[in-house]
């Protein structure tokens, strides 16, 4: 709709004369009579005035219809700040599973861990023989390992079963060993 018709439209809505609404705008009576028969046009001023008398925006009066692009704006907006929002959320949600496994890991590593087991033992040795052959072995906690009379496969063996950490199952090892190839062990 054009200002001409919209001029009329809102004065004969506002039952306003011609007379009542240039007194309203500061013009004459003719000058409401040109702009409603598209003769002329008010300037800004005037469609200021106008736009206040019937409390409508300039865009209003002259027929600008930006709500569209106002509304697609605002919903373009509204959806960006969604999606970062959500992006946020769920950045929020990972940082707090994994504050919540470090301290989970934290607990378990620090209080709930399990100390390896030790051997009391520091050093021993054993009297192992197989068949008419004697064998004295000796290991520490240190690494420390001797076999007399042991030939260098069965020295390699059983440093390899020989378990540093804890002599008390070296021991095992090595009695297992003797017991599988036909012999014994006595532990001094």
């Amino acid at each position: 709709m054009e200002i001409v018709n919209k001029i009329m439209e809102l004065r004969k809505k506002n039952n306003l004369s011609q007379e009542e609404l240039a007194e309203k705008v500061g013009v004459a009576r003719q000058t409401i009579s040109k702009w409603e028969l598209g003769e002329t046009s008010p300037d800004l001023k005037q469609a200021k005035k106008i736009s206040k008398i019937f409390n409508i925006s300039l865009d209003e009066l002259v027929d600008n219809d930006i709500k569209n692009i106002l509304i697609e704006k605002t919903s373009n907006t509204e959806k960006l700040a969604g999606i970062i929002i959500g992006i946020l959320k769920a950045m929020g949600v990972l940082f707090v599973i994994f504050l919540v496994i470090n301290i989970i890991a934290f607990i378990l590593f620090t209080f709930v861990r399990k100390e390896p087991e030790t051997s009391l033992v520091k050093e021993t040795t054993l009297s192992c023989s197989i068949g008419d052959n004697d064998y004295l072995i000796t290991i520490g906690s240190d690494a420390y390992f001797n076999c007399s009379n042991c030939d260098k496969k069965m020295q390699v063996y059983l440093r390899d079963i020989t378990d540093w950490a804890n002599l008390e199952h070296s021991i095992k090892n090595i009695e297992k060993y003797f017991e599988d190839n036909g012999g014994n062990c006595e532990t001094d």
